[in-house]
């Protein structure tokens, strides 16, 4: 399997993110226009009355949705997705996938696993497409991810993978698009499906990438390719940052069946992160690394025990 934090702003007012996700000033500036009487305009005329007197550029718009994560602006006003990109929101798809994906393969992962997942609350707020990023050291991890997540984000939540093996044949490009709704990568320097990613995102469905590259053989993480961050910076979209603990030690790369006696493995997905004002896609792909290597670390011990961090310093 294949394979982006700042700061929420904050209500100028009390020095708080807005409850209901409405971004910032709006409601400010409601208050300055709109008054009490039989007259008066509703928050919502006032602002499609200001739309229709000046038109928003698109690159203005774009840095107003992402003020809020929870906005209903993010989970609108993305492109409608055309021709073969239409089946990655198909609500059909959706649901044979969530009978699949939590039914079927969660019962055999659950027999084999004992899994367990921390959410951060900011993540069921998250309205729209983003790009969750994890580290990655085994098949397994996928699947946790695509689990653990909040069926409200996860419904759509497609994954990258190889399209000279999974997309050149047909039942096994069937069973990574019901399990995984599936988007074909090139390997070997083709660029046949080049950009597909970009335009998912665009299309409003989120995507899982592993920026390390490949699975770790030693299950330490490995630097982070800047590309997920390139991604979430050029649409304007917010990462969702995620720890995988346990799967290389459970199923680690060149076993196809999980280790006997159903080994923990935990999946905690952090706080959405937003890239900075001017920052490069080197240095957020930093900071996201950073944030996915303290997850990992603030919850290692709890899941495999301090015995094996020992073992992992002393190797």
């Amino acid at each position: 399997m294949t394979s982006e934090d700042t700061p929420q702003p904050t209500d100028p007012a009390d020095g708080t993110p807005p409850a209901d996700g409405t971004p910032p000033g709006d409601g400010a500036a409601a208050a300055e226009v709109t008054g009490p009487g039989e007259g008066s305009l509703s928050a919502d005329e006032t602002r499609r009355a200001a739309a229709a007197e000046e038109p928003v550029s698109s690159k203005v718009r774009g840095r107003r949705t992402l003020k809020s994560l929870s906005a209903r602006s993010r989970g609108e006003g993305w492109e409608r997705p055309q021709g073969d990109l239409a089946k990655y929101r198909s609500q059909a798809r959706a649901a044979l996938r969530f009978v699949a994906q939590r039914g079927f393969f969660g019962a055999v992962v659950g027999s084999n696993l004992t899994t367990s997942k921390v959410v951060h609350r900011r993540v069921k707020t998250v309205r729209g497409p983003f790009v969750l990023v994890a580290n990655h050291s085994s098949h397994i991890d996928a699947p946790m991810l695509a689990r653990g997540l909040p069926w409200a984000q996860a419904r759509f939540l497609s994954t990258g993978v190889a399209a000279d093996y999974f997309f050149n044949v047909w039942y096994r490009r069937l069973f990574v698009r019901i399990i995984f709704n599936a988007f074909p990568i090139d390997r070997g320097g083709s660029r046949k499906h080049s950009g597909t990613s970009r335009k998912l995102l665009r299309a409003g469905v989120p995507i899982l990438v592993f920026p390390e590259g490949t699975r770790q053989l030693d299950g330490k993480m490995a630097d982070f390719k800047p590309g997920a961050a390139a991604l979430a910076i050029g649409v304007g979209v917010p990462v969702v940052p995620a720890a995988i603990i346990g799967a290389h030690e459970a199923m680690p790369k060149g076993r196809s069946w999980p280790k006997p006696g159903r080994p923990p493995v935990a999946v905690v997905f952090g706080e959405p992160m937003i890239s900075h004002e001017d920052e490069s896609a080197v240095d957020f792909s930093a900071r996201i690394r950073a944030r996915v290597k303290d997850l990992y670390d603030e919850h290692h011990d709890e899941v495999l025990g301090s015995a094996v961090r020992d073992e992992e310093e002393s190797a």
